[in-house]
């Protein structure tokens, strides 16, 4: 009797420890991959295009929620009820769909930089066609959870009804790193390393690889 109490508490325990754990999407399609591997391939590049070609120290004005880090998806994932990886991706792209545009609208035609963001932007936009095409429309449809929905229709109001206190700026280069980290943080199926397993969604990672990003490209 005894041991089968043992166990009947022991499985009690492992049952409430199943319930507790957030929960898992799917795997990212692997239709994705193409896309975004395309699209990680541009943002290799940004260094270049995103610093060397604007003034020390240029900033533009964003909505706060546009400056997402790899922090806010931490936070989001311990204290929002109903989140998941799926609605996360799709945050993922509301937010950086805007941070293109502004980007992009304060380069004048000319500037060097633009034919880079204009394409990078194209890569984007077919990466976000086939993220809509891998899931059943439905998904599409479902009410997300309320701070995600609240963040939601921040990014989407008009920009004169934004009060002053919610905008924020931020460097081209940093709203792409945002960009690069948090992509492979999300969709990190699709950026598994053969040597061993990377924390993508880890800060850490990201700083150990500073000094290879900083390296000179050919």
């Amino acid at each position: 009797m005894v041991q089968l109490s043992t166990s009947v508490c022991l499985l009690g325990g492992l049952l409430g420890l199943f319930l507790l754990a957030p929960v898992r999407m799917a795997p990212t399609p692997a239709s994705m991959c193409t896309p975004l591997k395309t699209l990680n391939d541009s943002l290799s590049h940004r260094r270049r295009y995103m610093k060397h070609n604007f003034p020390i120290n240029y900033t533009i004005r964003v909505h706060h929620s546009e400056v997402f880090k790899l922090s806010n998806i931490s936070r989001m994932r311990l204290q929002v009820e109903g989140v998941d990886e799926l609605v996360l991706q799709r945050l993922w792209f509301q937010v950086n769909q805007g941070v293109l545009k502004k980007i992009i609208r304060v380069m004048p035609e000319r500037h060097p930089s633009r034919p880079y963001t204009a394409e990078l932007e194209r890569r984007f936009r077919d990466a976000e066609g086939v993220f809509v095409q891998s899931h059943p429309t439905e998904v599409f449809q479902q009410e997300l959870p309320e701070a995600i929905q609240d963040t939601w229709d921040h990014l989407t109001e008009e920009p004169d009804r934004v009060p002053e206190s919610r905008w924020r700026f931020a460097t081209p280069k940093s709203l792409l790193d945002n960009f690069c980290h948090t992509m492979h943080c999300l969709f990190s199926e699709c950026f598994a390393s053969t040597e061993a397993q990377q924390d993508y969604c880890s800060v850490s990672y990201w700083r150990k690889g500073r000094k290879k990003d900083l390296q000179p490209e050919s």
